[in-house]
């Protein structure tokens, strides 16, 4: 995959660049949503799942905490190059809003009365790779990651048998239905001038990836998936369909309007 040096592409053509004050409105005024969700979930609820299944949550929630939880600052110092500072404030209220999920997750594993993960191998791999990218193929990485993890927190808001669980899943999906939205505005104007050929062959290397993102999440968070209802091969179908239809969206026609913000509630 070809990085581009900047992806503001109206600096290098004199077009306007894309505007983020939507996008910068819509993270400042989240939390204030972000209290009404979880003012309904009862921290102090005791948990009632069988031991397999609170075990289940327990391996899942750890590896999500870890993964939620970095600082940042490589991203931020990358798209601070790009000289678009809406863009670099609404980036720094997302990368606290996924900090926000890490410390949900904990306060998820705090309620299954487990402690958090120092480590594991699929976050290490997934920090090595993303430094060695430029900030597009990065953001890139973000939105196969994420729409292909959104069918989890989806079916955990839907179907966790425990409603804690249910809590923190619609809190997250919320938040995740919107990050994506908000990736694929930037990635459309990043593509803005890659010819037709490129974009359809990184297409189908971030197919590749995803596929194999998907795999990883069916495994690792099988158990937690089966406890939602939900079978790690059928999640796997799923996740790829989003993925699809979010990748469509980028490089089908970047020159498309922007989506903006979704809204509250998940959809």
């Amino acid at each position: 995959m070809t990085e581009q040096p900047n992806m503001d592409a109206g600096a290098a053509t004199g077009t306007k660049p894309l505007a983020f004050d939507r996008w910068l409105e819509h993270f400042r005024g989240n939390p204030a949503y972000h209290r009404l969700i979880e003012a309904d979930i009862d921290w102090n609820g005791r948990s009632m799942l069988d031991e397999p299944t609170r075990q289940a949550f327990i391996n899942s929630f750890q590896r999500f905490e870890l993964g939620e939880s970095g600082d940042g600052k490589r991203l931020l110092s990358k798209a601070a190059l790009e000289g678009d500072p809406t863009y670099l404030a609404a980036l720094e209220l997302l990368v606290r809003e996924e900090q926000k999920h890490s410390a949900l997750f904990r306060r998820g594993l705090d309620h299954l009365e487990a402690p958090s993960l120092e480590a594991h191998w699929s976050d290490a791999a997934f920090t090595v790779l993303r430094r060695a990218l430029g900030l597009r193929t990065e953001l890139g990485l973000f939105l196969i990651v994420e729409s292909v993890a959104m069918g989890y927190f989806t079916a955990l808001a839907e179907r966790a048998p425990d409603p804690v669980l249910r809590g923190i899943g619609l809190r997250i999906a919320t938040d995740e239905q919107d990050h994506i939205r908000f990736q694929i505005d930037r990635l459309r104007q990043g593509f803005r001038n890659t010819p037709r050929a490129g974009r359809v062959l990184i297409g189908m290397a971030w197919t590749v990836i995803a596929g194999g993102a998907a795999a990883v999440l069916a495994v690792d968070h099988g158990p937690a998936l089966r406890a939602c209802g939900l079978s790690p091969a059928r999640y796997w179908r799923q996740a790829m369909v989003g993925f699809r239809r979010a990748a469509h969206s980028v490089l089908a026609n970047p020159g498309a309007e922007p989506l903006g913000p979704l809204g509250k509630g998940v959809h």
